[in-house]
């Protein structure tokens, strides 16, 4: 029986994207842990125009049926990996505006950051903290980054060195630590 329930986050939906097999390489190291329940979740299974709620997210008023089914989902976990690739030295337009729909449905949750770059795409990460901090979703230092010229052969087959193993570890417990102890401020 698990007492957390973490949602990886899949956060491109773009044609012959790389993140696909960087989500399912997370949720594949995910599979030892124990008291825990990741889910992969991916922004192709929801689909949302950019944000058209009338009334702003914190105000919690969702009115499409797309956000309620977003709100709906996001609601369902105690923490988040944001899988992220790094377009323009930012994080993908898809992430940023399913993260922009919802506000309550992040609050006094746990986050933890994986993206894939030419750089690693360490700098999407640093636009994510951000972000998560406005949203009060408390976000752990260890994160992974993977880069196209050393993790992925001819930039698309993922082979991530051993060394991303140990930093999984670390991110998981640091993520599951954090989503545990905030679960106590929610209840």
């Amino acid at each position: 029986m698990s007492d957390l329930k973490i949602a990886v986050i899949l956060g491109s939906t773009r044609p012959g994207r790389n993140g696909k097999v960087v989500a399912d390489w997370v949720v594949d190291r995910s599979g030892a842990r124990t008291g825990v329940e990741y889910e992969l979740v991916d922004l192709a299974d929801y689909p949302l125009l950019h944000l058209d709620e009338a009334m702003p997210p914190a105000m919690g008023q969702y009115q499409g049926e797309h956000t309620k089914r977003w709100a709906a989902k996001i609601a369902e976990f105690d923490g988040y990996i944001f899988v992220t690739p790094e377009y323009n030295h930012s994080t993908s337009g898809v992430l940023k505006n399913a993260i922009d729909y919802l506000y309550g449905e992040w609050n006094n949750k746990a986050a933890a950051f994986v993206s894939y770059g030419s750089l690693g795409g360490a700098r999407a990460i640093e636009h994510l903290r951000g972000v998560a901090s406005e949203l009060q979703l408390a976000h752990v230092r260890q994160q992974l980054s993977f880069s196209l010229f050393t993790d992925f052969e001819n930039f698309s087959a993922f082979k991530p060195g051993e060394q991303h193993d140990a930093a999984a570890t670390t991110l998981f417990e640091q993520l599951e630590s954090w989503a545990r102890a905030l679960k106590t401020v929610r209840v």
